[in-house]
């Protein structure tokens, strides 16, 4: 699973703040990895250098094998925050996409082929 880091002018990417997302990205996404091909992640301040509520952006892409992309994103006061509830959505609609093609309750599902 590569994870590709993208932030538009007003923010400032560095090798820490890309080691803090792909940790983030890890802890809640790797469960998914074989399904997943790459992750990409786009930060974004939306007020530049004006302070504001909830204008750090984090939007996610996830690139699915065989699949159209899945997308989460999630606005907050910091980066850390947007980010981390855009992987915790993601997470959450991986959990329900991937999931309902794997196990239907807890049993293997028909639409596989596998019983």
């Amino acid at each position: 699973m590569h994870i590709q880091i993208n932030t538009d002018e007003n923010v400032e990417g560095s090798e820490e703040l890309s080691a803090h997302i792909s940790t983030e990205i890890h802890t809640r996404l790797d469960r998914y990895s074989e399904h997943i091909s790459r992750i990409e992640v786009h930060l974004s301040d939306g007020n530049a250098d004006k302070s504001g509520a909830h204008d750090k952006r984090c939007l996610i892409e996830a690139r699915i094998e065989g699949r159209q992309p899945e997308v989460a994103s999630d606005e907050a006061d910091t980066l850390e925050g947007a980010w981390s509830g855009a992987a915790k959505k993601l997470q959450h609609v991986l959990e329900t996409t991937l999931g309902k093609r794997n196990h239907v309750k807890g049993a293997e599902t028909i639409r596989t082929g596998e019983l």
